[in-house]
């Protein structure tokens, strides 16, 4: 008897799709609070090549100050997205409990050049 393929679930994405997502190391340059919105932080990264803003739901999580010069993994191939009247030009990730109790940002183990691809 052959072994049956595991059922596919219905929020399984093909490696074809996951593939186009673009993730790069983003070391953050500038940090400060959004002037408008209570949650938000916004940090120009350095990608190696370009420079970009990035505004993320971190504060309360992290001071600006606790961010300067981490490497962060960043979507560099999302579309740009208005949040509280600021351009946002990527996305980081970061991971968090359950609860959101705790947000932390994805890094690199050790320093790597700006710009850098992840896989």
């Amino acid at each position: 008897m052959g072994e049956q393929p595991a059922p596919v679930k219905a929020d399984t994405i093909s490696y074809e799709e996951f593939a186009k997502v673009r993730l790069r190391v983003g070391k953050v340059i500038e940090a400060s609070d959004h002037p408008n919105a209570d949650k938000l932080l916004v940090l120009k990264v350095d990608l190696g090549d370009e420079k970009r803003q990035i505004v993320a739901g971190l504060k309360g999580y992290y001071r600006p100050d606790q961010l300067l010069g981490k490497n962060l993994i960043i979507v560099t191939n999302l579309a740009p997205r208005m949040m509280r009247g600021t351009e946002s030009q990527g996305m980081l990730l970061a991971a968090s409990s359950t609860d959101r109790a705790r947000v932390i940002v994805l890094t690199t183990e050790a320093d790597v050049p700006p710009g850098s691809p992840v896989s």
